[in-house]
């Protein structure tokens, strides 16, 4: 789960966030940017961040555990999710046909969803049938805040053994205490 603390948060006191809309709302209104303040704008923004979180993210998210890593290659599951997705880029591809971003400018919602739109091809995807949201996504990419962003190395991730039993556990097999 995405977590942040904010040492220097509202009234000058730390203040903890978790879960990525939810941080990236609170950076966007304390920085003041990618977040607009007027309230139509701000809601055009919310929208595609829901949707990101309701639906790219989770759909994403069960396409590469189907595809990728399940001991059981579950044929409709993996159809499902691959299915899934394509409708979800259908979708973006349709809001992309006439502009540059989700929402009216470059926001919140664009650095919600590039993150898993990058990795079209794990989802089994063709995104040359998407040509708007493949225009969006090179646009993306070459942003060098998020092509910086999309190369930070975490160490103790990249050393995670997604064969080892113990690790499967942990990602796969928790359940509430």
């Amino acid at each position: 789960m995405p977590a942040i603390v904010d040492h220097d948060g509202p009234g000058g006191k730390p203040i903890s966030i978790f879960e990525s809309g939810a941080i990236l709302q609170y950076l966007g209104r304390k920085a003041g940017r990618f977040y607009p303040r007027s309230e139509r704008r701000r809601v055009e923004v919310d929208q595609w961040l829901f949707w990101q979180m309701a639906n790219l993210g989770p759909k994403a998210g069960e396409c590469h555990h189907f595809r990728l890593y399940a001991a059981d290659k579950a044929p409709y599951a993996v159809e499902r999710f691959t299915n899934e997705i394509n409708r979800l880029y259908g979708v973006m591809n349709s809001r992309l046909k006439d502009r540059d971003f989700l929402a009216e400018t470059y926001s919140i919602a664009d650095m919600a969803c590039v993150g898993w739109a990058r990795y079209w091809e794990r989802q089994g995807q063709d995104i040359g049938q998407f040509p708007h949201l493949k225009r969006w996504l090179e646009r993306m990419l070459a942003r060098p805040a998020v092509y910086r962003g999309m190369h930070i190395r975490i160490d103790e991730a990249s050393r995670v053994d997604m064969g080892d039993p113990k690790v499967r556990a942990v990602l796969f097999g928790q359940r509430a205490p």
